[in-house]
């Protein structure tokens, strides 16, 4: 697709338009939240959530400004922001960045961080309120250093990468070559050593309109072996037609776990059991790479990959594949990922071998029938629902639709932005009417389906999966709402919006009540507010209600009363403290993703106090209808759907 760097400025003027708060004022970690929802389009990360842990030293050139931890927790991933890109003062010739030096005076300030945060050099200097200092412990200690195989910074900024080879400057991609911390630490008498891959990626607005323009396709992964690995893989063909070919092979399990410890879940995007997120190694293959790992081939059936282009060349009459085009793993991921995470844990995996075939399909088009066909006639190894985890679901077609029809009782619409990058598509559209349409769907009457699913879900007994944001949330709100498996049929009808449209003014408002910056409860609020509204739903449309919330009075309003606005308060502020108590971590943000903490909370005392007082008692007759919940509300019980 052919872009110019106006468009790729307007999209960042559009951007700093929808992260400005009511002073004019550009924070940086709104930037953050507006564009990881872009990288989790992309791939690059899990979930949209992140750990704000902001730290900045302008005189010792260190900063960082959020992180998060992969789903299997092998990759930190760091962010920091150019708050430069941000200053709407800039003029052009500002905004364009041809030379990586621009680029690398903030890495190195991520880098020097990580690097004092390792030494301990910053651990005795901070203080327990100071945002970074979950994030330093991490770093600072063996169990930190034996978790992360790799560290990923991604530094976002809103400046365009430019050649100016030509008339005219022309948007190009920079790449930023690898590199490794070697770390060390004391087991007994024993020292372990070992290197930590470091990864560095610009996130620029080149990167971030690509993605909103592509809406949702995402970008392919292109694995040279050779280049990144230092061989190539030794292939048969067993198959040659027009658009189609495949090779056989046997792979090593270096190959496997050079490949995981790369790119991660990136490997299985189309692999439907990807969305499983196992944990660690499956207990049959550590049990056969721990006792018969010669025999691992005879008993594991194998990998299926696919791409669109391969890189093939023959030498001594033998063929070998240089490098894959739109690489992915679609049947075989658990095996990948177990035998990457058995090494880990110490077995030896120098006997592994895995059978694999590469069917590659020149025509790109045909790539999804294949993956289909190959995931229906595999044998499966764990029970994987038969739901549309995209945004051509027919049941998201049903809320777009209704998003566009239903007026609300203020004579306003909302914009549910069904595939990434709609509505700026809608504006570019739109042309010299575009400042119209703006006004018209604010920010604050704007939701994608990630965000979608994690206000729909904050009320039920999930808030830890709400935590963790991405394909987990997502695919709970879509399994909710699909029909099948004996589940009560839900009509996507206009009371399920209304009620919909209601939970999300109420999720919205708490993330108001709770703040950002200086002047917040904390550094907890995604946590914090999913936790407080499923305490809400517990007490009310949950297993210990007597009565439903009765959304209609939002809906009517358009907004939160403030007598509710008020207890809305109470409640945020004792969950805050509360996912403090009670985490068995100091990282409380990464704590509260597990189910053990959301129902040490729900349990505790201090909720049954709390929701017993005379306050709790009078909100809640107010605000309850006393009917049985609607089909469009969440299941009534509070048991965790895992």
């Amino acid at each position: 697709m052919d872009i110019d760097v106006d468009e790729l400025l307007s999209c960042r003027e559009n951007i700093l338009a929808v992260v400005k708060d009511e002073n004019g004022f550009i924070p940086q970690n709104a930037i953050l939240t507006e564009v990881l929802p872009s990288l989790l389009d992309a791939k690059r990360v899990d979930s949209e959530d992140y750990n704000e842990s902001y730290f900045c030293n302008e005189i010792e050139k260190l900063k960082v400004n959020a992180y998060q931890v992969n789903e299997t927790g092998e990759r930190l991933q760091i962010f920091i922001v150019d708050e430069n890109s941000v200053d709407e003062t800039s003029n052009k010739d500002d905004l364009l960045v041809s030379e990586k030096q621009e680029y690398e005076k903030f890495f190195k300030k991520s880098i020097k961080f990580i690097r004092s945060a390792i030494s301990q050099n910053l651990m005795d200097s901070m203080q327990d309120s100071d945002p970074a200092k979950a994030l330093v412990a991490h770093l600072s200690h063996p169990d930190g250093l034996k978790q992360f195989d790799v560290i990923e910074i991604f530094l976002v900024s809103l400046k365009a990468t430019v050649t100016f080879k030509g008339q005219q400057p022309q948007p190009r991609s920079m790449r930023f070559p690898e590199d490794s911390i070697k770390v060390s630490w004391r087991e007994g008498v024993e020292t372990i050593n070992k290197e930590i891959l470091l990864i560095r990626e610009i996130i620029d607005i080149n990167f971030i309109f690509n993605v909103m323009a592509s809406k949702g396709n995402r970008e392919p992964l292109e694995v040279n072996f050779q280049k990144s690995f230092g061989y190539s893989i030794d292939v048969i063909e067993a198959a040659s037609e027009n658009n189609f070919q495949s090779y056989l092979c046997v792979l090593s399990a270096d190959v496997l776990t050079d490949l995981y410890r790369r790119y991660s879940s990136r490997l299985l995007e189309k692999n439907v059991r990807s969305f499983l997120q196992f944990k660690g190694a499956n207990k049959g293959i550590k049990e056969t790479i721990r006792k018969e790992p010669e025999k691992f081939i005879a008993f594991n059936n194998g990998l299926t990959i696919t791409a669109t282009k391969a890189k093939v060349f023959e030498k001594r009459k033998r063929k070998y594949i240089e490098a894959l085009h739109d690489l992915q793993i679609v049947n075989g991921g658990q095996t990948t990922a177990s035998i990457y995470f058995s090494k880990k844990e110490g077995l030896d995996v120098s006997k592994v071998k895995v059978m694999a075939k590469i069917n590659v399909v020149d025509d790109g088009s045909e790539v999804d029938d294949l993956v289909s066909k190959i995931s229906k006639y595999s044998n499966t190894q764990s029970r994987v629902s038969n739901v549309d985890l995209r945004s051509r679901s027919p049941q998201l077609v049903r809320l777009k639709a209704l998003s566009e029809s239903v007026v609300n009782p203020q004579g306003d619409k909302w914009f549910f932005e069904r595939a990434r990058g709609d509505f700026n598509t809608k504006l570019r559209i739109a042309g010299s009417n575009s400042a119209r349409l703006k006004r018209e769907y604010p920010p604050e009457r704007r939701f994608s389906k990630e965000q979608l699913a994690k206000y729909f879900s904050s009320w039920g007994g999930v808030p830890h999966l709400v935590k963790k944001g991405g394909e987990k949330i997502f695919r709970h709100f879509i399994e909710y709402i699909t029909p099948g498996c004996g589940k009560p049929h839900i009509e996507i009808d206009r009371d399920f919006y209304e009620r919909l449209v209601s939970l999300i003014i109420i999720f919205k408002r708490c993330e108001k009540i709770y703040g950002t910056g200086k002047n917040s409860m904390g550094q907890l609020r995604s946590a914090v507010i999913p936790y407080a509204l499923a305490i809400l739903y517990l007490y009310t449309d949950g297993v210990k209600g007597e009565h439903v919330f009765n959304m209609n009075i939002i809906w009517r309003s358009g907004k939160v009363p403030d007598d509710l606005d008020g207890y809305l308060e109470s409640l945020l502020l004792m969950t805050n403290e509360l996912i403090k108590k009670y985490s068995k971590s100091e990282d409380y943000g990464e704590y509260s993703k597990k189910e053990e903490l959301w129902l040490d909370v729900s349990k505790s005392s201090e909720v049954k106090e709390f929701m017993s007082s005379s306050n709790s008692t009078k909100i809640l007759a107010k605000y309850s209808s006393g009917c049985a919940i609607s089909s469009g509300g969440q299941p009534q019980s509070a048991e965790v759907i895992k």
